[in-house]
C-alpha cells in the first residue's frame, strides 16, 4: 500500500496471467489405493491459433501505448502525494492492439473444452489435490496460463470403509462356524487370503491382516485389514432345523459355561432389579 503512495511499489506491466481451475475427480477406491492414470475434459480458455494469443491480427502487432509509455501504469499527482495507477488504456499490459484478431476479436484466446491425461498416485484420498501447472487457463494476450487443481474424491466402497492407511470390512459366518472354528476367503484389495476362525468366535471380534492397507501417497508403511466377525442368525429353517436347535438350547439350559457374557449380563439385570426394589 505504502509502496504504491510513494512511487516504490512493483510496477504491472505485460499481459496477465490467466485464472487457475479446479476439477472435481470421482474415483474408486481400487484406483485410488493403486494409482492410475485417468482422461479428463476440461472446459478452459486456450491460446488463439489465429494470432498465436497476441490478439492482434495476422501480420500485425501490438504496439506500445501511448499513454503510459508501455509502463503498464500512470502516475497522478494528488497534492504533496505521487500515486501510481493502473493505466486505463490498455488495462496495465503496456501494450494496446489497434488491429485486433477476427477469431478471439483481440482477447488473444478462446473457449475449449481440452482433454487432459492425469496421472494419479497410488494412495490418494478425499480431499487430496493434485497441481497441474500450466493447465489453467490461458492468459489474455499472451500471457501465461494458470494452473489446474484436480480435487480427488473416493466413492464409497461395497465392502471396505478406509480408515487413513488402514481398511475395514465385515465379514459374516455362520453361528456353526463360529462355535466350532474353520477357514474362509476374505477379499482384500490384492486378491482373496484365507483367514482361520478359532472355534467359539464371538461377534464383533476383529482379526488384523497386516500389510494389506493402503500405503501413504506420501510414504509411511502400508496399513492393515481389519475383519470384523458378524455372526448370522439362520433364517428359513426348515422344521426339522427349528427342532435341532430347540434340542440344542435346552442341552445348554442351566449350563453357564457354555455362554458366559449371556449369563453374565443376565446376572447384572437380576442385581440391577434387586437394587431398585430393595
Amino acid at each position: 500500500m505504502f509502496g504504491d503512495i510513494f512511487g516504490g511499489g512493483r510496477t504491472r506491466n505485460g499481459p496477465a496471467r490467466g485464472s487457475d481451475l479446479g476439477y472435481d475427480l470421482q474415483l474408486s477406491l481400487e484406483d485410488a489405493v493403486k494409482g492410475t492414470t485417468v482422461k479428463i475434459d476440461v472446459p478452459t480458455m486456450v491460446s488463439c491459433e489465429g494470432c498465436g494469443g497476441s490478439g492482434a491480427r495476422k501480420g500485425s502487432s501490438p504496439i506500445t501505448c501511448k499513454t503510459c509509455n508501455g509502463q503498464g501504469q500512470v502516475r497522478m499527482s494528488q497534492g504533496f502525494f505521487s500515486v501510481q495507477q493502473t493505466c486505463h488504456q490498455c488495462s496495465g499490459r503496456g501494450k494496446v492492439i489497434s488491429d485486433p484478431c477476427g477469431s478471439c476479436h483481440g482477447q488473444g484466446r478462446l473457449e475449449e473444452v481440452k482433454t487432459l491425461s492425469v496421472k494419479i498416485p497410488a494412495g490418494v484420498d478425499t480431499g487430496d489435490r493434485i497441481r497441474l501447472s500450466g493447465k489453467g487457463e490461458a492468459g489474455p494476450q499472451g500471457g501465461p496460463a494458470g494452473d489446474l487443481f484436480v480435487q480427488m474424491n473416493v466413492r464409497p466402497h461395497d465392502i471396505f470403509v478406509r480408515d487413513g492407511s488402514n481398511l475395514h470390512c465385515e465379514v459374516p459366518i455362520s453361528f456353526a462356524k463360529a462355535a466350532l472354528g474353520g477357514e474362509l476367503e476374505v477379499p482384500t484389495l490384492s486378491g482373496k487370503v484365507k483367514l482361520k476362525i478359532p472355534s467359539e468366535t464371538q461377534s464383533g471380534k476383529l482379526f488384523r491382516l497386516r500389510g494389506k492397507g493402503v500405503s501413504p501417497v506420501r510414504g509411511g508403511s502400508q496399513g492393515d485389514l481389519l475383519c470384523k466377525i458378524v455372526v448370522e442368525t439362520p433364517v428359513n429353517l426348515t422344521s426339522k432345523q427349528q427342532k435341532l436347535l430347540q434340542e440344542f438350547e435346552s442341552s445348554l439350559h442351566g449350563k453357564s459355561k457354555h455362554s458366559p457374557r449371556s449369563d453374565h449380563w443376565f446376572d447384572g439385570v437380576k442385581k440391577f432389579f434387586d437394587n431398585l426394589t430393595g
